[in-house]
């Protein structure tokens, strides 16, 4: 591949402290070098004048639910806290087919991409009958999205009958839970940098599954060296469902089935006292920020700030797109900022929460190949430019990104290779997909 001269942007942003003002250079697939302002390539390169754009990496997404693009505002829902909002969504969601579900995956990474973001991680736990190739079905549409992913293997088996929240029909026993595990992570997980694919293990939640399943997944996880996910310390309600079922608040939960480590990766991670930051902290568990899907269903506000100063890994997450209710990362990183620098003031820099949405991100998902840019890491990247009537008057391209409202890229580079050229998927007819997707959320619904 002839080395590529991304050359001159408006704006950069590394998300460390190298100078890369005069661009990078991307050669098979990695970044070949940065660099400096008013600087030239170490060796001739083709160019990309990137004059009008904004430079980032490639946005990460540490906490989604692909399958929820088919139930966005629905009306039952749409002023509900999260127990209500579950309760009245799960008999929904059984109805999931196969084909509904590869739609409503290919809507989710469309819409990522779109925004910028070239690595999702997805928490799928919904496997009624006919559903048993689920993650199959999302591998499938990353690879051909050309995109990266974490897919973790969820599952539920504390059903409303044995006192969790969930239906009978979406719980399944944690011998099938088990070996779907394994099967998964033995065909499809992949190692070392430039991963496309990864699994992960992921029991839902404290009420909807057992501790046993939850200690076997921590076992057979570390038996196969990935990750664990989990959502934790979400609502109020959630650490009174704890202590009610295992006498136990969140973390205290967490440790006693061998979840308390940095194997770990959390979901909101809201409602911790600054005993549970420093034992989080001390563990190296990470934490997945959810703020619009936090604001949607009031659930709380994460102490971002603090967790990162116990020593947290912090990223962002867009959550479902029945929560958020869309899929947008840069529009995640604007929500951060703000609702952030509502608990701790307005010195929250831009930057910071551009960090949270990129490197914090990698290090969440336990990656250390992307989420900057640096000589070496993989060559993913997001473009903006800035050039429409809500930037007009903008001075600081790189904070006019989110204080502006960005929404779209208009390039975004996987692996060295352009899946966004001007604003658009090559190749992915968004009217058929937006028509066949509305269809099958209608269908739903519907019953």
């Amino acid at each position: 591949m002839t080395p590529l001269w991304i050359k001159n942007p408006l704006g950069i942003f590394t998300a460390n402290e190298h100078d890369a003002g005069g661009g990078l250079v991307v050669a098979d697939g990695k970044i070949l070098e940065l660099v400096p302002s008013g600087g030239q390539p170490s060796s001739p390169a083709t160019v990309f004048d990137a004059s009008g754009h904004v430079v980032l990496p490639g946005l990460i997404n540490t906490h989604h639910h692909f399958y929820q693009t088919l139930t966005r505002a629905w009306g039952p829902v749409a002023n509900a806290p999260l127990f209500p909002w579950l309760q009245n969504l799960y008999p929904v969601w059984a109805r999931l087919t196969p084909r509904s579900l590869e739609l409503a995956v290919q809507v989710a990474l469309a819409e990522l991409l779109l925004s910028g973001c070239t690595t999702a991680a997805d928490h799928h736990y919904l496997f009624p009958d006919g559903m048993e190739d689920a993650i199959d079905i999302e591998v499938a549409a990353v690879r051909a999205m050309g995109m990266r992913a974490t897919l973790t293997r969820g599952s539920m088996t504390l059903g409303e009958d044995d006192g969790g929240l969930p239906p009978r029909t979406t719980v399944q026993s944690p011998e099938a839970i088990l070996e779907d595990s394994e099967r998964l992570i033995r065909q499809y997980h992949q190692t070392g940098d430039g991963a496309v694919v990864q699994i992960a293990l992921a029991p839902c939640s404290p009420f909807s599954v057992t501790k046993e399943i939850m200690a076997e997944s921590a076992a057979m996880a570390e038996r196969f060296d990935v990750r664990l996910h989990t959502h934790l310390a979400e609502t109020i309600d959630e650490e009174d469902f704890c202590k009610s079922m295992f006498g136990l608040r969140t973390v205290d939960y967490l440790e006693s089935v061998g979840w308390l480590g940095n194997r770990t990766w959390l979901g909101h991670g809201i409602h911790f006292n600054d005993d549970e930051i420093a034992r989080l902290g001390a563990a190296g568990t990470a934490v997945a920020h959810c703020p619009t899907s936090n604001m949607r269903l009031a659930s709380g506000t994460a102490r971002v700030l603090e967790l990162e100063a116990a020593g947290v890994p912090v990223g962002l997450g867009v959550d479902g797109s029945a929560s958020n209710d869309a899929s947008n990362m840069i529009l995640e990183a604007r929500q951060a900022l703000y609702l952030q620098r509502l608990r701790y003031g307005a010195s929250v820099p831009v930057e910071r929460a551009l960090g949270w949405a990129t490197r914090g991100s990698a290090a969440v998902l336990g990656r250390s190949d992307i989420g900057q840019l640096a000589p070496g890491l993989q060559a993913d990247l997001a473009l903006f430019k800035p050039d429409e009537l809500r930037f007009s008057g903008s001075h600081d391209p790189v904070a006019a990104l989110l204080l502006c409202g960005a929404d779209r890229a208009d390039r975004v580079m996987v692996g060295g290779a352009w899946r966004v050229v001007d604003g658009a998927i090559p190749g992915l007819d968004v009217a058929g997909l937006i028509a066949e997707h509305s269809a099958a959320a209608r269908k739903l619904i519907a019953g």
